[in-house]
């Protein structure tokens, strides 16, 4: 695995690969990798003939109470990861590569509409830093295919409209959540819980299969979301929402058919830990 630190390192091999004929596939990640990363990886392969990945920790999307000062880095690690999982080439950007001017002065990038709601409601700003970012590493990468998880739903979604509105030429690949043994979705954020908590927060998975199931068997929207509420509680989790929402643009159902995604945020102690299921996939 080759690693860049800088654009101007990249610029070059990327230039090559293209000129080869190599499909270039991106991993964009905030580091402190897990299996859930190393996952994307081999899907990036099905994709492409190059694998590149990133490791930026993006100031950008975390708020003023979130955890970006906190955010765990593990350089070394996360390169021993990528190498032992099929990565080609890995881009750590420097601050400077993604914000010349210094991120506060940085060209922003807004998706309409998606962000205005769940995790866009609850963290003001995030997806504009998320937007930007992905936009940024876009220019620099230059992929014809990116894969991001489906655990971050909803930012799937503004990525996806980020790519069809600005028009780049990249297919962008949803990728399977990862879960362990208990169903809790793999997130550099578990690390954070002690092992109570983590058996506990189990109960994310648990209550958004109930909420499937009673959403086939036909019961009411408000039914399944307010089952899930209580069941969250009761392990111990302060849930921010337990919803139901239309999966193609997490819109508010109105009785219209159409595939549904079941989306949960909650806390266990001071983690805030995120998940959801597709109801008719």
């Amino acid at each position: 695995m080759r690693t860049f630190v800088s654009a101007a390192q990249l610029h070059p091999q990327i230039a090559r690969w293209r000129r080869e004929g190599q499909r270039v596939g991106f991993v964009p990640t905030m580091g402190n990798l897990h299996a859930g990363h190393h996952s994307l990886l081999a899907i990036a392969r099905e994709h492409a003939d190059i694998v590149v990945a990133s490791v930026f920790v993006n100031p950008t999307q975390f708020g003023p109470n979130e955890d970006f000062a906190r955010y765990p880095r593990t350089p070394a690690e996360d390169a021993a990861g990528l190498a032992a999982h099929g990565c080609d080439a890995l881009f750590l950007p420097a601050v400077e590569d993604l914000y010349p001017y210094g991120a506060a002065r940085s060209v922003k990038i807004s998706v309409p509409d998606l962000p205005e709601v769940l995790e866009g409601a609850i963290r003001p700003g995030h997806f504009d830093g998320v937007a930007t970012v992905v936009a940024k590493l876009f220019n620099l990468v230059q992929p014809q295919v990116a894969v991001f998880g489906q655990k971050d739903y909803q930012q799937l979604l503004v990525i996806r409209r980020l790519v069809r509105d600005l028009g780049y030429p990249i297919e962008v690949v949803g990728a399977p959540i990862v879960r362990e043994a208990n169903g809790l979705a793999m997130s550099s954020r578990n690390q954070y819980l002690d092992a109570d908590q983590r058996a506990r927060a189990g109960a994310i998975h648990a209550s958004l299969q109930r909420m499937r199931a009673a959403l086939l068997r036909g019961d009411p929207v408000a039914k399944a979301e307010a089952a899930a509420r209580t069941d969250l509680e009761a392990a111990g989790l302060v849930p921010d929402y337990a919803v139901v929402r239309r999966a193609e643009d997490l819109g508010e159902l109105a009785g219209e058919r159409g595939d549904r995604v079941a989306l949960i945020a909650a806390r266990m102690g001071n983690t805030r830990l995120i998940d959801n299921l597709l109801i008719d996939a």
